[in-house]
């Protein structure tokens, strides 16, 4: 553990939030054991930029909705079998699998049955406590510790007979960027007058989701224009779908801006008014930071099948966190231009309803806050795992 020579970390991360929460990680155990981290597995640009040569574009398993993955599924399972050949032949000091359960767990299952010495450690807790909660027991046999990041899940997994859970927070409660947005969103009064409002539209990272969501989105933009609201759009996003959002907001009959830097992300999250976003990770960032929001999403025809059976009372992390209806959402046939016009109006003007989500918002902050890092108590966890597999060698 002490000594010279390299960590060595496998690591499978697709999605943009889950290379983020590995990169966090990994710069955490080299911080803590003072020693070089060496990456095999598959990520995107943040882990790249730590030295990981992923053996393909962590972006083809960031798939969201049955059809896709349906769709996917012959080349998503050799991916999955390539993913576990690799890791299990470099023999890493342990497996870090983040997210993307349907994809990262079948890697666990493959490298524990061709290597069981290697510890196995999954970060983000797959949604057992939503739906198919038998996934909690199916996942004791080839993943020893769950990092959670949201503080409710580590007594989900036990009332699930799940593997051992701990809240390890979220590396966003402590991000600079984040901080300075709650800080200039305090100092600010919404709605003086003074400036158009300033609208956030967040149609997400997926490019199944934006495809989904970049219709409505703007045809609420058009609802707020015959309203005669005055306002200013910007739409932060990722690189990989950059593209598609541009085009499709070069037709929008409103000056809209779009930022795909970090530094442009947190500064806009700082002067917004109100946010129209997909549900998911983003909204959790706008928690933090206090801007209030509608939460979206519209899901493929397979999962709206599947609907009935989803247990949980919300569908967006702040109100699951709060345990209340914090943010309003509006899905699938809910999802109606005019009506998420009506609610932005209440969100970006001083209103009763305004003040009444700034609360819960802060709220949110308050349970998510632990008293150091995520990134460092994942990283203790993990290293906790690597000392426990060498105790018994």
């Amino acid at each position: 553990m002490t000594g010279p020579g390299p960590l060595r970390i496998g690591v499978v991360a697709g999605e943009e939030s889950g290379d983020l929460l590995a990169a966090d990680l990994v710069a955490a155990l080299s911080r803590r054991t003072g020693r070089p981290v060496e990456l095999v597995g598959v990520g995107g640009r943040h882990l790249a930029a730590l030295g990981l040569e992923p053996l393909f574009d962590g972006s083809e398993i960031a798939l969201m909705g049955f059809t896709a993955v349906l769709r996917d599924l012959p080349r998503l399972m050799r991916r999955i079998g390539q993913t576990a050949a690799a890791i299990a032949e470099a023999r890493p000091d342990c497996l870090i699998t983040v997210d993307s359960p349907d994809f990262s767990l079948r890697v666990a299952k493959k490298v524990r049955a061709a290597a069981p010495g290697i510890p196995i450690v999954h970060y983000v807790c797959p949604s057992v406590w939503a739906w198919r909660p038998g996934r909690a027991a199916a996942m004791r046999a080839h993943v020893d510790k769950v990092l959670c990041v949201l503080p409710f899940e580590p007594e989900a997994l036990r009332r699930l007979d799940g593997p051992e859970g701990v809240y390890v927070g979220h590396r966003l409660t402590a991000h600079p960027g984040v901080l300075a947005a709650r800080a200039a969103q305090t100092a600010r009064t919404a709605g003086t007058g003074d400036r158009p409002q300033r609208l956030l539209v967040l149609p997400g990272s997926r490019r199944s989701e934006v495809r989904r969501l970049l219709g409505p989105f703007g045809e609420t933009l058009c609802a707020l224009g015959q309203r005669n609201n005055t306002f200013e759009v910007i739409v932060p996003t990722v690189p990989h779908v950059a593209p598609l959002v541009e085009e499709a907001v070069s037709d929008w009959p409103v000056r809209t801006r779009v930022v795909t830097g970090e530094e442009g992300k947190w500064q806009a999250f700082g002067e917004a008014d109100a946010a129209l976003a997909a549900s998911g990770t983003v909204s959790l960032e706008l928690a933090l930071c206090g801007v209030p929001m509608v939460s979206c999403y519209r899901t493929d025809w397979i999962l709206s099948a599947i609907m009935p059976f989803v247990t949980v009372w919300s569908a967006s992390l702040p109100n699951l966190i709060a345990d209340w209806p914090v943010v309003p959402e509006a899905y699938n046939e809910y999802l109606r231009p005019a009506y998420l016009a009506r609610l932005i109006e209440q969100l970006w003007a001083d209103t009763p309803v305004r003040a009444a989500q700034v609360d819960g918002l802060a709220q949110v902050a308050a349970r998510m806050t632990t008293e150091r890092p995520a990134g460092d108590l994942a990283a203790e966890e993990v290293l906790s795992r690597i000392g426990s597999a060498q105790d018994q060698l």
